[in-house]
C-alpha cells in the first residue's frame, strides 16, 4: 500500500510538472484553453504500468491540482470533463489490444477535446462551440501521436531499468 501511494505521488508530481511546463510554453493554437497535453505522457505511463486505478488516480488528482493552481474552478471542470472521457476511451482501446500506444493516445486526445467541447456547450449554453471540432480533432490526433511515441520510448527504457 505504501509503495502504491508513493508511486502515485511521484506520478502526480511528474504530471503536475508537465502541466506547469506546458503553461510556460508560449504556444498558441488560437483556440481558448487548448494545450499540448504533456501531462498525458504520465497518465499513459501510469495506465500502461500500473493499470486503470493508477491512470485514473493520477489523471483526476493532477487535473484538480492544476485547475486550482493555474486556473480556476471552471478550468478544473473543463479539465475533468475532457480528462475522464479521454481516460475511459484510452482504457477501453487499451483493453482491445488492437491499438498501439500511439493509437490509444490519439483517441484520448480527440476524446479529451470532445469532452471539453461538450462541457463548454452545456455550461455556456452555446452549441456553436462545436465549430471548433474539426480543428480540435486534427490537433488531438497530432499531439496524441507525438505523446504516444514519447510514451512508447519511455516504456522501453522503464522495462530495461526494471530488469537491471
Amino acid at each position: 500500500m505504501a509503495k502504491r501511494v508513493s508511486l502515485y505521488g511521484i506520478l502526480v508530481a511528474l504530471a503536475f510538472i508537465a502541466s506547469y511546463i506546458e503553461v510556460l510554453i508560449p504556444f498558441n493554437f488560437h483556440v481558448p484553453g487548448m494545450k499540448l497535453g504533456l501531462a498525458n505522457i504520465v497518465v499513459l505511463i501510469a495506465l500502461y504500468t500500473g493499470g486503470a486505478r493508477a491512470g485514473i488516480t493520477v489523471s483526476v488528482i493532477r487535473i484538480i491540482l492544476v485547475g486550482f493552481t493555474f486556473g480556476n474552478p471552471y478550468s478544473a471542470i473543463y479539465g475533468l470533463s475532457g480528462g475522464i472521457l479521454s481516460f475511459v476511451v484510452m482504457l477501453l482501446l487499451k483493453k482491445t489490444d488492437f491499438f498501439g500506444i500511439a493509437g490509444v493516445s490519439m483517441a484520448g486526445g480527440v476524446a479529451h477535446n470532445i469532452g471539453q467541447l461538450f462541457c463548454a456547450m452545456v455550461l455556456l449554453k452555446l452549441p456553436a462551440v462545436f465549430s471548433y471540432l474539426s480543428y480540435l480533432m486534427f490537433i488531438g490526433i497530432i499531439t496524441g501521436a507525438l505523446i504516444g511515441i514519447i510514451v512508447e520510448e519511455v516504456l522501453k527504457r522503464v522495462v530495461k531499468v526494471r530488469t537491471i
